[in-house]
């Protein structure tokens, strides 16, 4: 989601892990090298003993071994950047192995509570990390959340369904349709959606955990798509790059109507057996329902250095 929508709370309630302490393993012993194979002394010995301990005991969690993948991954990243795809094999393998333990999350939590009907249920945004090249962070929605239709310009996004069922539906702007394309609309609708635009449906269906990392890309595999939680659930997002009005990359909401809605333009001519996978989609402000509010991430901390 963009910054609209997502508290700006970078690093500002997080601490980080202080550093561990460096150990003297250092041989003082200024003397002659010649015999140190054989002339070892027994507290050097002792040191090695406990750097190879050390090194079997400890343990690198998937989120950190996540960051540090980013990190790699995201380098060079710009806007319409692609990662190669041993890379984005690299990611969605560390993405799939994560579960809700790892990231501190559980569904008994009270961000995944029944809301009242009254209103478009609340979504909570965990943020884990962002910089220029990427963002990691978690959207917690309760059941009936809603993550309205929205776009990532020229961004990669990997999603891994945490936990929970979620229908997602997602577009791709029709390859050969005009950019911009005008559409007539019936008489009523006509003041309402004066300009629509073209996309062909990418996904529509439901997806329960545990399963794949959806991955999408600037110009396909669903740009545009909505979540809907059919139960509570989470998901954890990377985007790389971030969303950033600076640079352009916008997050823009949209309206979905069917094919059938608009006449259509001349140069549009879709068999009427594929209609039904193709939507006029037409720019909106943000959904004055939409609530995302930040909270705390409390799962293991990640080591920035």
């Amino acid at each position: 989601m963009g910054r609209a929508t997502v508290a700006d709370i970078k690093g500002r309630d997080f601490s980080e892990l202080d550093k561990e302490a460096k150990e003297n393993t250092e041989n003082t012993n200024k003397g002659s090298n010649t015999n140190k194979n054989r002339n070892t002394t027994t507290s050097d010995s002792r040191g090695r003993k406990n750097r190879r301990r050390q090194k079997k005991t400890m343990v690198v969690h998937p989120v950190q071994r996540l960051f540090d993948a980013c990190k790699d991954v995201f380098a060079h990243a710009g806007t319409g950047f692609v990662p190669p795809p041993d890379k984005i094999e690299q990611l969605s393998a560390l993405l799939d192995d994560i579960k809700p333990v790892d990231v501190g999350l559980s569904p008994r939590m009270s961000f995944f509570s029944p809301q009242a009907a009254r209103r478009a249920p609340t979504i909570t945004y965990l943020h884990i990390h962002e910089c220029e090249k990427f963002s990691m962070g978690i959207f917690c929605l309760p059941p009936s959340g809603v993550l309205p239709l929205h776009n990532h310009p020229g961004m990669t996004v990997f999603s891994k369904l945490l936990f929970g069922t979620m229908h997602i539906k997602s577009y791709d702007w029709a390859v050969g349709a005009p950019s911009n394309a005008s559409a007539v609309a019936e008489p009523s609708q006509t003041a309402q959606c004066s300009e629509v635009r073209l996309a062909k449906v990418k996904v529509d269906s439901n997806l329960t955990a545990p399963c794949k990392t959806s991955i999408l890309y600037p110009a396909d595999g669903g740009n545009m798509h909505c979540f809907t939680a059919v139960t509570a659930c989470a998901v954890l997002d990377v985007l790389g790059p971030p969303y950033s009005d600076a640079e352009g990359r916008h997050c823009t909401y949209y309206l979905a109507y069917p094919f059938t809605k608009f006449s259509g333009d001349e140069q549009v001519s879709i068999p009427d057996e594929e209609k039904d996978n193709y939507a006029w989609l037409q720019e909106r402000d943000k959904p004055e329902d939409l609530v995302v509010k930040g909270a705390l991430y409390t799962g293991p901390v990640i080591r920035e250095n």
